[in-house]
């Protein structure tokens, strides 16, 4: 998880900064990602704004860490767990699903009483992929 927030610290975006790390089943690292806007598009020349018309936010421009992740990978992701700051959205997870990802091990949560939270754990659990919420305490065994 110190990996993902590492990676977050990438990410432009004032108000949240995501990261993502996908390791396989020997815990090799195949992908690593951050939100943030499509690869070549100008951060200046977009809007970081979180309320507004739809166009006039990030929203409409900005790739989840997730997403990033997949994206970024240098392997297959099949059977891997993913690391994530935030719990998936409703488009992670269905991005997550369609590319075997098997596990996803999240931080925060802060977004669980959303319709779109709770379509990506209603899509997890329909699919089969576990989910849990990190805890420190992992790290120190």
């Amino acid at each position: 998880m110190r990996m993902a927030h590492v990676i977050a610290e990438r990410s432009k975006d004032p108000s949240t900064q995501g990261g993502a790390v996908i390791v396989n089943l020997s815990k090799i690292i195949v992908g690593i990602g951050y939100n943030g806007f499509p690869r070549g598009l100008n951060d200046d020349e977009f809007p970081w704004e979180r309320q507004g018309d739809f166009l006039d936010t990030k929203y409409a421009y900005v790739v989840h860490a997730e997403e990033n992740a997949i994206y970024n990978a240098n392997a297959r992701t099949d059977d891997c767990i993913i690391y994530t700051t935030l719990f998936p959205c409703n488009e992670c997870a269905k991005t997550l699903i369609q590319n075997g990802i098997k596990q996803v091990v999240y931080e925060s949560d802060k977004y669980h009483d959303e319709d779109i939270w709770k379509a990506s754990r209603r899509m997890l659990d329909a699919a089969g992929i576990a989910y849990r919420q990190y805890s420190s305490e992992w790290a120190k065994k």
